[in-house]
């Protein structure tokens, strides 16, 4: 079974910057839209979309390691189950 956490212990010290970076992805993402509907060349909206992936991929390695890190270290996991321990692990790390 899986312990219910309340939304601020799911906050993480990362989570502010995870969310800057996604924000300027989203933006970025923006701009490649209109790159592709103004007809820009195709070398150029694929050089905006890489960095809007690899802006999304860097959050979400953030995100995933500091889960790890954070929820699944020693002081989160002391009323968890290792059974439930190992489960969650195997759910995060599907992502990285």
């Amino acid at each position: 079974m899986t312990t219910k956490r309340t939304p601020r212990q799911n906050y993480h010290t990362s989570h502010e910057a995870i969310a800057k970076r996604l924000k300027r992805a989203r933006g970025h993402l923006g701009k490649v839209v209109s790159m592709i509907e103004e007809g820009a060349p195709c070398v150029d909206v694929a050089r905006q979309l890489q960095a809007v992936s690899n802006a999304v991929y860097n959050a979400k390695q953030t995100l995933v390691r500091d889960h790890i890190g954070h929820c699944l270290g020693e002081d989160m996991t002391s009323s968890r189950s290792a059974e439930e321990i190992k489960a969650e692990l195997a759910e995060i790390t599907k992502y990285l």
